[in-house]
């Protein structure tokens, strides 16, 4: 991928970075960050690495390559979101991450004569849901694209917004994308910095390589503090330009999560089973939402879930970390994302400005729900389906019926 072709593509990315608003992310001047010792140790890690190599060939992957991954795959909290969806006599559904398939086989198993919309951005994923609907005729229609690109998928294949009577959204990275190296999400194998959920379709889409070695020191301090919540995030920012400059460009995972170690020795965090967490995992978990614009992917998806769903149609959504689940908490709360967080009705009547008129569509704006809350709180799983299914740990879901 040329260099001039995508640095434009990377600025509009910024530019997303800053349109996100959360509850203590907001975007703060970023000051010049003293380069200090811990550069050396990037450094020496570089030095004692052995020489990488300008390019690296990437094996492209087939649906076919995936069947045994297909087969094991296990569907995080499978239970739980059939039980949302077979409490309503609905029989059109969409699943908006369609992956590997396990949740769309699970609906079509368990619910008679039901037709299934299946989404996905990755070709890959998108192939097995074409060989899958060879495998059932007429009853899954698959959909190549991002959330943004729905509509128009939609109405391709003649539905019309109130068509649907449940939406499915499992977030996150599926699990054939960390298991194959060459896509370049995962810590624990190496590959090169790709981590693009569309792969080839758009070739001007910055990968991961493109955002380390072209964004400034500033930029990349900024994604990991608002996409990884990194609280070094100037320390590894630093390092990161330092040791670029010296040494040139970082081609593979294996060379950034060995800087970031280098930087951060020690620095071994617990997940939840205890086990020891790379110190690298959250600035890999930022650029890669960076590089597929998710949160901004997602805002558009909860938009375009209440525009299609009938009027008590059930939206169910599954998220892997605290930036994704605040985004579903505060949709499914009716507080819009350009709002203060956790506003209650009196306290926005306080801000309203006095001394205009508001019309009537602002009005039933500020006041009127458009989501039910199936269940008081977050479901999570089990933790015997955490021991059989160890990606599960960090799932929450959370499930709403669309509103008149």
């Amino acid at each position: 991928m040329g260099c001039h072709g995508n640095k434009a593509l990377l600025f509009k990315l910024l530019k997303g970075v800053q349109s996100v608003k959360f509850k203590n992310l907001q975007m703060t001047k970023s000051c010049k960050y003293c380069y200090c010792s811990h550069t050396k140790n990037a450094l020496r890690f570089y030095c004692s690495s052995q020489k990488k190599s300008e390019t690296i060939n990437s094996t492209k992957l087939e649906a076919k390559d995936l069947v045994v991954t297909n087969k094991l795959h296990i569907p995080v909290l499978k239970n739980e979101v059939l039980d949302c969806f077979t409490s309503t006599n609905g029989k059109t559904f969409l699943d908006m991450t369609f992956g590997a398939g396990g949740h769309t086989t699970s609906l079509l198993e368990n619910i008679t004569d039901s037709h299934i919309y299946a989404l996905d951005r990755d070709p890959t994923a998108h192939q097995i849901a074409v060989d899958l609907a060879k495998q059932r005729p007429n009853r899954i229609t698959p959909l190549l694209g991002r959330f943004s690109e729905l509509p128009k998928l939609l109405e391709i294949n003649n539905v019309k917004p109130g068509d649907l009577d449940g939406i499915l959204m499992d977030l996150g990275t599926s699990s054939m994308q960390f298991d194959e190296s060459p896509r370049g999400f995962s810590l624990s194998k190496d590959g090169p910095l790709d981590m693009r959920m569309d792969t080839d379709r758009f070739p001007d889409q910055p990968t991961a390589a493109d955002v380390v070695n072209n964004l400034d020191e500033a930029d990349l301090a900024l994604i990991f503090k608002k996409y990884g919540e990194e609280k070094r995030h100037k320390k590894l920012a630093c390092s990161i330009v330092e040791a670029r400059s010296a040494f040139g460009k970082i081609l593979t995972t294996k060379e950034l999560a060995g800087i970031i170690e280098s930087v951060c020795p020690g620095a071994y965090g617990l997940d939840s089973l205890g086990r020891y967490s790379h110190p690298a995992t959250k600035i890999f978990q930022a650029i890669r939402i960076f590089v597929n614009n998710e949160l901004n992917e997602l805002n558009s998806a909860l938009e375009i879930a209440y525009q299609y769903l009938k009027p008590g149609g059930i939206c169910v959504a599954i998220s892997f970390h605290s930036l994704e689940d605040r985004i579903v908490k505060r949709h499914f709360h009716s507080i819009f994302m350009d709002e203060k967080p956790n506003l209650s009705f009196i306290q926005k009547q306080r801000l309203m400005d006095k001394s205009r008129v508001y019309s009537t569509e602002e009005i039933d704006k500020a006041v009127i729900r458009r989501w039910e809350k199936m269940y008081k709180n977050v479901i999570v799983p089990t933790q015997e389906e955490i021991h059989m299914n160890t990606r599960s740990r960090s799932a929450k879901l959370r499930a709403a019926r669309r509103l008149p």
